[in-house]
């Protein structure tokens, strides 16, 4: 070993610096513009609208508890909000998986079924797509898979496990409908992402995995799932986040949740402003929360891919 390359040094990682040090020039500019544009609507606020803002009332009212003694209404329909985000992505997830599967295949009895599917959804506006199903779903669906006497008819007690993963017995069906609609809608872009995920493996790296004898399971396990995972979590990201915007489509089929609830306070107080812009806030809160809950999973991903 000579001598120069004992001594050269690493080069630093850029992700140990803090936040400030790993700006540049377009990063400051886009600021100055994000604070002029800021600065000029305070100004014309100030100078053109003529609203009393009452936020003090807005946040009195969102913080009030119901007669029943149970959390505030606008706080049922951000749990509401958090389950129906929770159950779909998990609906999403798992049925995207599998249709994404389906559609890189080369059987077509498995390809010609997911990609009618994926057309289908994806060339269908989401408020068309849920009106239709919500009423199927209600009139049809739960009747035949003998979901009824459970899902509308329910009178026995819930524990505490189901009425926090649930919600009360008496909006299962709800809650259901909104699951299945938004968890469809969003296996269909899904399933486009993990299609691309798959193709963009290399071939040497299926035909390594088959050298090496490797079972399906084992195959998908060591070699192509962590290198489909790297790949696919920024725009499987991106879907997670239109997933959690996506649940205020429901609230249009009177499913309680966040805009629901933001409505109904808005309208009945009017407080229309600050209602709406609390609501917002709130969804930008969960969504910026999950990308940064997506960004980490990247960072363990491609760490597990340099090992």
């Amino acid at each position: 070993m000579s001598s120069t390359s004992a001594l050269s040094t690493p080069k630093p990682n850029l992700h140990m610096k803090p936040w400030y040090q790993r700006l540049n020039l377009l990063d400051g500019v886009l600021f100055a513009i994000i604070c002029t544009f800021a600065g000029w609507l305070y100004y014309r606020s100030a100078v053109g609208i003529n609203y009393q803002w009452r936020w003090e009332d807005a946040f009195r009212l969102i913080f009030i508890p119901p007669s029943q003694g149970s959390i505030p209404y606008f706080f049922q329909g951000l749990v509401a909000t958090l389950r129906l985000s929770l159950w779909s992505m998990v609906l999403a997830l798992s049925f995207g998986t599998l249709l994404g599967v389906a559609r890189h295949s080369k059987i077509a009895l498995f390809k010609t079924p997911a990609l009618l599917f994926i057309q289908l959804v994806r060339n269908i506006p989401p408020l068309v797509f849920v009106f239709i199903f919500y009423f199927f779903v209600s009139n049809q669906l739960i009747p035949l898979l003998g979901l009824e006497t459970l899902l509308r008819e329910h009178n026995g007690d819930i524990n505490q496990l189901q009425a926090f993963l649930f919600g009360p017995a008496n909006l299962w069906e709800n809650l259901a409908s909104g699951v299945i609609c938004i968890g469809l809608l969003s296996s269909a872009y899904i399933a486009e992402v993990i299609r691309a995920g798959l193709e963009s493996i290399p071939k040497g790296q299926w035909e390594a995995a088959d050298s090496l004898g490797l079972s399906v399971f084992s195959k998908y396990r060591y070699v192509i799932g962590p290198q489909v995972l790297t790949a696919i979590t920024p725009p499987l990201a991106g879907q997670a986040i239109s997933l959690v915007k996506d649940t205020s489509i429901v609230s249009l089929i009177s499913i309680q949740e966040m805009t629901f609830v933001g409505t109904e306070m808005a309208n009945s107080s009017g407080l229309i402003f600050e209602i709406w812009l609390i609501v917002g806030a709130v969804y930008f809160a969960l969504c910026f929360t999950l990308s940064r809950i997506f960004r980490k999973i990247e960072q363990r991903s491609s760490a597990y891919l340099n090992r």
